[in-house]
């Protein structure tokens, strides 16, 4: 017998005086050693992770006194801080978010044509392309800040870079896929018309991957506006400027009211891709 998740295995067990009976049991005696194996190696790496990470048990303890400390401090907000310094920052961290989403989407899309197989039919470009995005990925969006900081100095440029160069592997490696799983019938049938590469992108590929597509660039958009919110604390601009500068200067008052705005804009970012999404999709 044989499930979605286990094969169960017939054995033959001697009875005394009665002849044979079969047992059956739910997994083999290799898929048990399997699943022994994986839960020793996670209870281990757990072990280790936690005699590693060196929690100091007195910090530990005295941590709900000073959050509450903290919260005291941070109330009643300082809503007349918000015009002076938090909605500029707060607007140039949507459009830090949206000119890094337009820019990752124009570089990625060629990244997504080359990675795809049966688009671009040369194992040696896929590879390279798939190299490129994999290297995009693997990076983190304040590591690519910091790296855009030292090139073109503090700013929303950099924190505009870091999103676009963050976002293209993920967006290059969606649509690549979508590419790879398009339905090749109507693929063969352009081409045996003799249908030019590019009418076939945009008559064979395109209707098929733009729901994907664009339901892709409106997550990452989501995505971006949650990122950006942070570069500011290492000087990529946006509202994360005026959040480290709040809470070097201990004034925590006005640090609930950025991390109110910031709280609203992902919620409002939210409601705004929903709603687009439903209206193009």
């Amino acid at each position: 017998m044989r499930g979605s998740h286990a094969v169960a295995e017939l054995h033959d067990t001697a009875l005394p005086g009665s002849g044979i009976r079969r047992e059956w049991q739910r997994f083999t005696p290799g898929q048990r050693l399997a699943r022994f194996a994986v839960y020793f190696f996670v209870v281990a790496a757990f072990v280790l992770s936690l005699g590693t990470v060196e929690v100091i048990p007195e910090f530990l303890w005295d941590a709900p006194a000073q959050m509450q400390d903290l919260l005291v401090r941070m109330w009643p907000p300082d809503y007349a801080h918000y015009p002076a310094s938090v909605h500029d920052a707060l607007v140039e961290t949507l459009h830090i978010a949206t000119l890094g989403t337009v820019l990752a989407v124009v570089l990625a899309v060629p990244l997504g044509l080359l990675a795809a197989h049966n688009v671009t039919p040369s194992h040696t470009v896929n590879t390279l392309a798939k190299l490129a995005l994999v290297t995009s990925r693997s990076v983190n969006s304040l590591v690519w800040a910091l790296l855009f900081i030292a090139v073109f100095g503090p700013g929303a440029l950099a924190g505009t870079l870091a999103i676009a160069f963050r976002s293209i592997g993920f967006v290059g490696k969606l649509l690549g896929e979508a590419l790879e799983e398009a339905q090749p019938g109507p693929i063969e049938a352009l081409k045996a018309s003799g249908t030019p590469w590019p009418s076939l992108l945009v008559f064979g590929y395109w209707p098929q991957v733009k729901p994907a597509f664009w339901a892709l660039v409106l997550l990452r958009w989501d995505i971006n506006v949650r990122e950006s919110a942070v570069l500011g604390l290492v000087g990529a601009g946006g509202i994360g400027v005026a959040l480290n500068t709040a809470m070097n200067l201990f004034q925590w008052d006005r640090v609930a009211v950025v991390l109110l705005a910031i709280f609203v804009v992902v919620i409002v970012a939210e409601v705004v891709v929903t709603w687009v999404r439903g209206r193009i999709l």
